[in-house]
C-alpha cells in the first residue's frame, strides 16, 4: 500500500527543477518570481550571502561594517517553500545533459537561470590585477579597508617626505559611479574623518586622484550633472586626471600612457567590468565584455530552457543600438522576467519579450551632495543626497541592517566617527611589511634604515 507521504514525494519529484546560478540581484529576483510556480528551485552561489554592492565602497572606506551589506541567503528565502540553497561555485554547464558543473558536484535541471554577475575588467593587462585593488565583493572591500588603514599607520612613522607622500596618495581608476563615489568618500575619510585619529599626521598632504579616460566623469549622466559632479569633486579636494589611461602599476608607481608617472602605494581599479568567467564556458555566442547573447525572451537561441540575466547577458536595448547596461536595475528586471517566462513555459505558454524600464541613475559625492537623473528629474546637492540615502536604505535587506547602517551614517556624517577603523586582517598586517619594502618606516625593526 502506497502511503500519502510517498505519493507526495513522487509528486514533488515530478515537478520541473529550476536551477538558478548566482544569488545576486538577478538570481534572487528570478527565485522570488517563481515562489508560486509549481516548480522546485535550487539556488547556487559560492557565498552564502547576498551582497548589496551599491554600498560596497562604504565598507571599503570604513563607514560600514562588511556584514552590514551582506545578508544570509537562507534567511532571505526561508519563507519560500519551493526553494533550496547550496553553497557551490559553478564551473560550467553541460547543456546537452542539462547539468550544472560545480566544485561540489553536478546538479541537473529542467530550466536554468544563469545570473553569475560580473568580474573586474583589466582589458588584458594582467599586471594591473596584481598591483591594484578591485571592488567586487565583501572580501575585496575588507581587504582594501585594511590596506588603507595600514597605509595611514605606516605614514605616521615616515621621515622622508617623498615616501610619506606616496603612502598618502590614493589613485582611483575609473570615472563611473563606483570610482566617483569611492573618490568622494576617500576625500571625506582623509580630510575629515581621520583627522582626530591621526593628530600627528598632516593629512593636508593626502591626495585622492581620480583617473578617467573620458573627458568628464559620470559620462552616462546628462551634461549639467556631469559638470556639477566634476565641480563637487574638485571642491572636496579630489584631483581629476581626465583623458588619461593607466598603462601600468608596479612598485608603487602608476605610469600613464602619456609617459607621466605618479608615486602611490594605493591604486583601486574601477575602470570596467566584464561578464563572470562562467559565461566563457558556455557553448553560446559571446559579445563584448564576454557577455552571452540572448534572445528577446532572455534565453539562448539554441537552448530555450536556459536563461541568462544581469551582467552576463548581452541584449541590445529597445533602440537596437546599445546593450542594456550592467547595473542592478537591469539584473532585477531581467531576473523577474526570466522567472515569469519559465512559469509560462511550464504552463505550455509562449514566453514574452523583455523590455527594460529605466528608473534612472544616481551617484553620491562625499557628504551632503549627490546627483540624480530619473523619472524626468535632475537633482543635485543636499536634496539628491537625501534621496540617495533613503533609496539605498530602503533597498537594504533586514530591519537590523537598516538600523545599523542608519546609525553609522549618522555617526560618520555628524561626529566624524569611522565605524570600522580597526585593522582586522592578518594579511593587512603582512601588507605593512610589503609597504616597508617600498616605503621604509622610521621605527620598524624590519626596516633597513631602522636596522642601520
Amino acid at each position: 500500500m502506497i502511503s500519502l507521504a510517498q505519493t507526495n514525494a513522487e509528486t514533488s519529484r515530478r515537478k520541473p527543477r529550476v536551477v538558478v546560478v548566482g544569488a545576486g540581484f538577478g538570481g534572487l529576483s528570478a527565485v522570488r518570481e517563481l515562489r508560486r510556480a509549481p516548480v522546485d528551485v535550487l539556488l547556487l552561489d559560492r557565498n552564502n550571502y547576498h551582497g548589496f554592492w551599491p554600498l560596497l565602497y562604504q565598507a571599503a572606506s570604513g563607514i560600514l561594517e562588511p556584514q552590514q551589506i551582506a545578508y544570509p541567503v537562507r534567511t532571505m528565502l526561508r519563507k519560500q517553500g519551493n526553494v533550496e540553497f547550496r553553497m557551490a561555485e559553478a564551473r560550467g554547464v553541460d547543456l546537452g545533459a542539462h547539468r550544472v558543473l560545480t566544485d561540489c558536484g553536478t546538479y541537473s535541471y529542467d530550466y536554468l537561470v544563469l545570473a553569475g554577475g560580473s568580474a573586474t575588467n583589466y582589458f588584458g593587462n594582467d599586471g594591473l590585477a596584481e598591483h591594484s585593488y578591485r571592488l567586487k565583493d565583501v572580501d575585496d572591500a575588507d581587504r582594501l579597508r585594511n590596506h588603507l588603514l595600514t597605509a595611514f599607520e605606516a605614514a605616521v612613522e615616515i621621515d622622508d617626505p617623498g615616501r610619506r607622500a606616496a603612502l598618502l596618495t590614493f589613485v582611483i581608476v575609473g570615472g563611473g559611479p563606483t570610482g566617483v563615489e569611492l573618490a568622494g568618500q576617500m576625500a571625506l575619510l582623509t580630510h575629515r574623518t581621520l583627522r582626530r585619529d591621526f593628530p600627528n599626521l598632516d593629512l593636508d598632504q593626502t591626495r585622492v586622484v581620480l583617473v578617467s579616460r573620458g573627458e568628464s566623469v559620470l559620462e552616462s549622466f546628462p551634461e549639467p550633472l556631469r559638470h556639477e559632479a566634476r565641480r563637487r569633486l574638485e571642491k572636496i579636494g579630489v584631483e581629476l586626471r581626465l583623458t588619461q589611461t593607466v598603462e601600468s602599476v608596479e612598485d608603487g608607481i602608476v605610469r600613464f600612457a602619456d609617459g607621466s608617472e605618479l608615486a602611490a602605494t594605493t591604486v583601486v581599479w574601477a575602470a570596467g567590468v566584464r561578464a563572470a568567467d562562467l559565461a566563457g564556458t558556455l557553448d553560446a555566442p559571446i559579445a563584448q565584455a564576454g557577455r552571452v547573447r540572448v534572445t528577446p525572451e532572455l534565453n539562448l537561441a539554441s537552448r530555450p530552457e536556459v536563461f541568462v540575466v544581469g551582467d552576463m547577458a548581452y541584449q541590445e536595448g529597445y533602440d537596437g543600438d546599445h546593450p542594456y547596461p550592467m547595473v542592478a536595475q537591469v539584473a532585477i528586471q531581467q531576473g523577474r522576467h526570466a522567472g515569469r517566462n519559465i512559469a509560462a513555459l511550464n504552463r505550455g505558454r509562449s514566453p514574452g519579450s523583455f523590455r527594460y524600464f529605466d528608473k534612472g541613475q544616481m551617484a553620491v559625492i562625499g557628504r551632503n551632495f549627490a546627483v540624480v537623473d530619473g523619472f524626468g528629474l535632475r537633482l543635485r546637492g543636499r536634496l539628491a543626497w537625501v534621496a540617495w540615502l533613503g533609496l539605498h536604505l530602503l533597498n537594504l535587506h533586514g530591519i537590523k541592517n537598516r538600523l545599523a547602517v542608519l546609525i553609522d551614517w549618522i555617526a560618520v556624517y555628524t561626529s566624524r566617527t569611522p565605524a570600522a577603523a580597526a585593522i582586522t586582517r592578518s594579511e593587512g598586517r603582512r601588507r605593512a611589511a610589503e609597504i616597508d619594502a617600498v616605503v621604509p618606516r622610521r621605527r620598524c625593526p624590519s626596516s633597513p634604515r631602522a636596522a642601520a
